[in-house]
């Protein structure tokens, strides 16, 4: 019964991602320190537990795969995980988070939710997966809406990279993307972000 609820709440949350809600997923927790012309946000980050794996890009589907894998079953979890919705009896599922962190360096992220990461998170089984603490730090974003294209993103990160210039800061690292939404969601409804990291949290 637990798995039949997990997959409808993972398929409720589905169909509300087409509209851009995003009510049933965490999200980690930031404060806005300072905001910036076009729409730039200084965001301070408390430390957060994330698993990724090693990726081609944005869209890769079997990157994305393997840490969908994971939070729906492929860790060593020998116990229940308190966590927000879906819970599951035995630990095995993990709930999903938004955004989606990609770099260009070839990572792909989820973040865990909280409850999960003071529970202690189970080790992933498959090859290729790691848990990884990211510690509190500052990020600059923008946010944009529709179709996420090569040029809308590089477009994007430019705004950015120009914006923080003017500002006196300095990035740390390239831009990085963050997706909050499913693939099929209306494009005008999508929640786009590119951001960077700062030199100083």
């Amino acid at each position: 019964m637990a798995l039949v609820l997990y997959y409808l709440v993972t398929l409720l949350e589905s169909v509300l991602g087409i509209f851009g809600v995003r009510a049933l997923y965490e999200q980690p927790a930031y404060t806005v320190v300072q905001r910036l012309d076009h729409n730039v946000e200084i965001r301070a980050y408390a430390p957060r537990l994330a698993v990724e794996t090693d990726a081609r890009g944005q869209g890769d589907g079997a990157a994305f795969g393997r840490l969908f894998r994971y939070i729906t079953g492929a860790n060593r979890a020998t116990g229940r995980i308190a966590m927000t919705a879906p819970v599951e009896t035995g630990g095995q599922r993990v709930a999903m988070t938004v955004p989606v962190e990609q770099d260009p360096g070839g990572t792909m992220r989820f973040f865990l939710p909280r409850t999960v990461a003071e529970a202690g998170a189970p080790e992933p089984t498959e090859p290729g997966v790691r848990l990884v603490e990211v510690p509190a730090e500052r990020i600059a974003a923008v946010r944009f809406s529709g179709r996420v294209t090569p040029e809308r993103r590089a477009a994007q990160e430019a705004i950015l990279l120009r914006t923080l210039a003017e500002a006196g800061l300095t990035a740390h690292g390239p831009p990085i993307f963050m997706g909050y939404d499913p693939p099929f969601a209306i494009p005008f409804l999508r929640r786009n972000e590119v951001a960077v990291r700062l030199e100083h949290a």
